[in-house]
């Protein structure tokens, strides 16, 4: 299979490696992000790569933004073939600290801009009786992990989203998938402590222990376990290129073996075991 691909953010990562993978496979590969002054790196690696992206400006939490990049590229190349919703931000606090504010703009990148960037694709794809709808998720859309509140539900909400539209879309000839993610290192963990400073500066005491303990679990995690924005990738464009592909794919040995505990288990109590012990 090969067309056009529409990748939602692609500065950094997943997103990034993304875009490469699918020029490599012989796609033409729309990458954007918010703000295409950001694109060095990604141009970079094209270079290196001996490959050409296309970049465009889309903004996911903009409806207009969405509006004007998919009829910009459906007005050149008649198609999108594959949409891959990649865009998100993370968000690192506990319910307690977290204003409705945050939390709506966590909902925002992670949710609604998936929404109204399917829905803004779905009508040529219907038209045209075929396309992929992959949709990069995380283990935070299967497992309610302490301090991630915000991004947990928004991940929720996305899987739910897309499994209720999958069976409607597949009468149409347009496929959808999920991509699970366990622990990767890439700038977008930077990135969320970053944009969290709720984390270290503001938190209350009664979270301040818990928080350092479970920061510490995780980044062992992370350390000895994480994949590479690479290794997603190529699962991204298995769910694209697959002559019949699945739902979901869980991208590690260790994600899954996670995801197999939520599956056995209809009490949950395992899987709330299983994160509560990173808290000591």
């Amino acid at each position: 299979m090969s067309g056009v691909a529409l990748i939602t953010g692609t500065s950094s990562g997943i997103g990034l490696a993304t875009a490469i993978a699918f020029a490599k496979a012989g796609f033409r590969s729309v990458a954007t992000l918010r703000d295409p002054a950001k694109a060095d790196a990604l141009r970079e690696r094209a270079a290196r790569e001996g490959v050409a992206v296309d970049v465009r400006a889309l903004d996911v939490e903009r409806a207009d933004s969405v509006a004007s990049c998919v009829a910009g590229v459906l007005r050149d190349f008649d198609a999108i073939d594959v949409l891959v919703n990649n865009a998100g931000a993370g968000f690192v606090a506990a319910l307690e600290q977290t204003s409705e504010a945050e939390l709506r703009s966590v909902m925002e990148v992670n949710f609604f801009g998936v929404w109204r960037t399917t829905q803004a694709v779905l009508p040529a794809m219907r038209a045209a009786g075929r396309g992929r709808i992959v949709s990069v998720t995380s283990m935070g859309g299967l497992f309610g992990q302490p301090f991630n509140d915000a991004y947990c539900a928004a991940k929720f909400a996305v899987e739910g989203a897309m499994e209720a539209l999958a069976p409607v879309a597949a009468r149409f000839g347009v496929q959808v998938a999920l991509v699970e993610p366990g622990p990767v290192n890439t700038e977008f963990v930077a990135s969320v402590m970053r944009s969290s400073p709720v984390v270290t500066a503001t938190q209350p005491d009664a979270y301040s222990e818990l928080m350092a303990r479970y920061r510490a679990s995780t980044a062992n995690v992370f350390a000895t376990l994480g994949q590479t924005g690479d290794d997603i990738a190529r699962v991204i464009l298995e769910a694209a290129t697959a002559a019949q592909p699945h739902f979901r794919y869980v991208t590690s040995e260790f994600a899954r073996g996670l995801a197999a505990q939520k599956y056995v288990d209809p009490t949950g109590d395992s899987v709330v075991a299983i994160f509560g012990a990173r808290l000591g």
